[in-house]
């Protein structure tokens, strides 16, 4: 109980944080905006920004938040790059504070956006609270798999595969993985199908295209974008397992 005080505490930083950009979720704000009033408010709260320096293959990711704009699906890298009026914006915010992680991803809609984009952040954001349903005691990993898959399929939509959700805790990312699809046969050794017991966290978070599941990575080493550049959307929330609900301990205003 300790530690999920600990994580909660992290983790309201992180919802804290959104509620604090959504005002500068509009045309004419520049990404690197964005990022720095982020940092400066988690830093205000004596945590430290999760993304900021996350170090993977010798690369370290510039940024507290991964901002990524329409055909990005994550990891993208703030910069003078102002948001435009139609754009969807996947934020993405993790936070550390005294040795325990929150994460949590939201997509913006910038003013009046294509009816197609709205429709696939709203079911994107459907498939994430599906899946949290299933994220009980007693339950199995992939329940939270098939619930998310189904919902975006049965629209037409396809799910990143490369990427999935994954444990939390004192690491930003933790045992087990947590696919937003069923992997195939020969995949499951890598996606262990464990049962859920109370205590587990877990960050739940898919990522949904438009079009084909097939991703690409930018030249500069970080950003994931679509290989066929439909719009992407994803959704994040860090949850524990309790029972038969799961707490949800980035909610956001």
């Amino acid at each position: 109980e300790s530690e999920v005080s600990k994580i909660e505490k992290a983790c309201r930083i992180v919802a804290d944080t959104f509620n604090i950009i959504k005002p500068l979720m509009c045309a004419g704000t520049g990404t690197l905006e964005i990022d720095k009033v982020s940092e400066d408010y988690i830093r205000s709260k004596n945590a430290r920004p999760a993304f900021k320096g996350y170090e993977v293959e010798g690369k370290f990711f510039p940024g507290t938040l991964c901002i990524s704009i329409n055909e990005e699906v994550v990891h993208g890298i703030p910069s003078d790059r102002k948001l435009k009026e139609g754009d969807i914006v996947s934020v993405d915010c993790g936070a550390e504070l005294n040795g325990y992680f929150g994460d949590s991803a939201v997509t913006f809609g910038i003013g009046a956006i294509d009816s197609e984009d709205e429709k696939l952040m709203k079911v994107t954001n459907e498939s994430l609270f599906k899946g949290i349903e299933n994220a009980v005691a007693g339950k199995k990993l992939y329940d939270i798999s098939r619930a998310i898959q189904e919902h975006c399929e049965s629209n037409g939509y396809s799910l990143t595969r490369e990427l999935v959700g994954h444990g939390i805790g004192q690491n930003l990312h933790e045992e087990p993985p947590v696919p937003n699809f069923v992997p195939p046969l020969l995949y499951r050794s890598r996606y262990p199908n464990i049962k859920l017991r109370n205590g587990i966290a877990l960050a739940i978070e898919p990522m949904v295209h438009r079009g084909k599941k097939e991703i690409r990575s930018l030249q500069d080493g970080w950003t994931i974008v679509t290989a066929d550049k439909s719009t992407a959307a994803h959704f994040e929330h860090t949850v524990i397992i309790d029972n038969d609900k799961a707490i949800i301990l980035t909610l956001r205003d």
